[in-house]
Formats: structure tokens, C-alpha cells, sequence
């Protein structure tokens, strides 16, 4: 599979998973996204996605921006530090391109990884 790859550990699975960063985060925030991290024990960041139906109505848009924020999670998970992290989807996320979700997950990824490692 390569270096890139989306596997089980690289994911936040269970509700306890969730509020272990919904307890204590330290928020990194654009326009469409809000990420919550919050260190881990692990030797690698995990991912978890949440996408309300109230925010974005329709399933396709979701999964759209599911499979979007974790290709950009796979391709930069190197340069973050050992965290967890929450990607919370806000209204009208679902009208950005494909450009635009990247380039604006990639400024959170930046910003979130500054915050971590100054904390």
C-alpha cells in the first residue's frame, strides 16, 4: 500500500475515541472546517470526521468531502505531530471545489500542527 495509507490505526473509531478530543481540544478554524486535536500516546496521528446532515443535506456531498479530507489527511499525516483529530464540516462546506477543500485543509493541517507543538 506504500507509505500513504488510510489503515484502521490511522482512525478515531469508537464515541470514547471522540470525547477523549471533544474533552480538551485545541481548535484550528477556517470558514467550511473546524479540526480539534488533542495529543495522543500513539506513534501516529488518527482521523475522525464528523459531517452533520443538518450542515450538509445531501449524502453525496458528504461522502465527497469524507473521501476529500482523507486524502488530504493520507498525504500529510507525516508532517503532523502524534495527535488526534476531529474534522467537524460546517454549512456550505459542500460548495467548495476539490481545490478549494485542499487548499484550505492544508492551511488547517499547517495551523494545527504550530498549535500542537507549541502547546
Amino acid at each position: 500500500m506504500g507509505e500513504n495509507h488510510f489503515s484502521r490505526e490511522l482512525r478515531l473509531l469508537t464515541p470514547t475515541h471522540f470525547t477523549y478530543v471533544f474533552d480538551n481540544a485545541i481548535p484550528a478554524v477556517s470558514p467550511s472546517f473546524t479540526i480539534l486535536a488533542r495529543t495522543n500516546t500513539l506513534p501516529s496521528p488518527r482521523l475522525g470526521i464528523t459531517l452533520a446532515k443538518k450542515r450538509i443535506r445531501k449524502a453525496h456531498d458528504r461522502n465527497r468531502l469524507k473521501r476529500l479530507i482523507r486524502e488530504s489527511f493520507r498525504h500529510k499525516q507525516h508532517d503532523l505531530p502524534n495527535v488526534d483529530i476531529i474534522v467537524i464540516g460546517k454549512s456550505g462546506a459542500d460548495k467548495l471545489s476539490n481545490q478549494e477543500i485542499f487548499a484550505t485543509m492544508d492551511k488547517l493541517w499547517k495551523k494545527l500542527a504550530k498549535r500542537c507543538n507549541a502547546s
